[in-house]
């Protein structure tokens, strides 16, 4: 099983202090003077609850790729090809993948449009992807890419703690 680069991060951050420290290289041993911090994977999508989410997200499609894709293509009307491409690709992060689908299937537009816009600039994150694709139902959109996660568990019997607006949303669930 492969892990990604900020997969295996996020893992060691969840380490004992004392487990994940290294010694520092030998004087003398030719290693580099300053470390250099790997870069964390971070959604940026306006919201912590959904950023937390998709972080966790992250783990399940690692284990469960299959059943991650089949998500996308069924419930968000991806292609399995560019599901799988994306997946694939190492600059994506599943969640990405996910948040792209879904945030697509929210817009109006394909999954397709809405990976191009980020590859364009992802920098600002999805929030800022989303605004730039649609200024007036951008919060809305993501309002649904939140609810539509909390479906996405439901059928993957994955457990989620829901944040005060998605207990409003779902109040016939618990927590």
């Amino acid at each position: 099983m492969f892990l990604r680069p900020s997969l295996l991060l996020s893992l060691l951050i969840a380490l004992p202090l004392s487990v994940a420290a290294q010694a520092p290289p030998a004087e003398g041993t030719g290693a580099v003077d300053e470390a250099v911090e790997p870069e964390v994977w971070a959604p940026r999508s306006g919201d912590a609850w959904l950023d937390t989410w998709l972080t966790d997200l992250n783990l399940y499609a690692e284990r469960y790729g299959d059943a991650f894709v089949d998500e996308l293509v069924r419930y968000r009307g991806a292609p399995r090809a560019l599901v799988e491409q994306l997946v694939a690709d190492p600059a994506w992060e599943p969640a990405d993948v996910y948040v792209a689908c879904a945030l697509a299937q929210a817009l109006g537009r394909t999954c397709r449009e809405v990976a191009a816009a980020w590859r364009r600039d992802p920098a600002g994150g999805w929030e800022s992807v989303a605004e730039n694709l649609d200024d007036e139902r951008h919060r809305e959109a993501m309002d649904r890419v939140k609810r539509g996660l909390v479906d996405s568990y439901d059928r993957w019997a994955r457990p989620i703690r829901l944040d005060a607006a998605l207990r409003r949303a779902f109040p016939d669930r618990g927590g």
